[in-house]
């Protein structure tokens, strides 16, 4: 599904989305590194660089997968990204750096200072757009050193009905 502003994502990807606090994006092929995020309309806003977290390859990407999980730490899904870097001296860095720098956790100094600091100290503000179909998530990645679960012959027995007692016919 395609929007007006030109993301393509779905229910799914929207509504995981909304309440994303981390993301796992793999970038230029890369493995996938959790990155805390900030959200805001239907995109994840990623800030990495010098004084905050490694993001491999985020910041001059164009693509990335990004995979969601729920509160139960399992992936909800995983969905191709759109990357395009946010500039500092622009209206949208203007508008999206003091959105993205107060949802930031343990920040020394005001949201103001760390946003100065991220323009000087050259960090990348990544904003991550849906941009297709969520990706198939059956299989194992092919690096994964997990196996599958082994076949058990154990079942559980059935129990027979608890009775209180013995009715008796005369």
């Amino acid at each position: 599904m395609t929007d007006e502003d030109g993301r393509a994502s779905t229910p799914l990807v929207d509504e995981v989305i909304k309440k994303a606090a981390v993301a796992w994006v793999s970038a230029s092929g890369g493995p996938a590194v959790a990155l805390w995020c900030a959200t805001l309309d239907g995109t994840v806003l990623v800030v990495s660089g010098p004084g905050e977290q490694a993001a491999p390859g985020l910041a001059d990407a164009t693509r990335a997968e990004v995979t969601m999980r729920g509160d139960h730490g399992g992936a909800i899904v995983t969905w191709p990204a759109q990357v395009s870097r946010v500039l500092p001296g622009t209206e949208e860095w203007d508008t999206l750096a003091p959105l993205v720098a107060a949802k930031r956790l343990n920040a020394p100094g005001p949201s103001a200072d760390l946003v100065r600091r991220w323009a000087d100290e050259g960090c990348a503000l990544n904003r991550l757009t849906p941009a297709g179909e969520p990706l198939a998530g059956d299989a194992l990645p092919s690096d994964s050193r997990a196996e599958p679960p082994r076949e058990t012959p154990a079942v559980r027995a059935a129990r027979k009905p608890f009775r209180l007692h013995r009715v008796r016919r005369r």
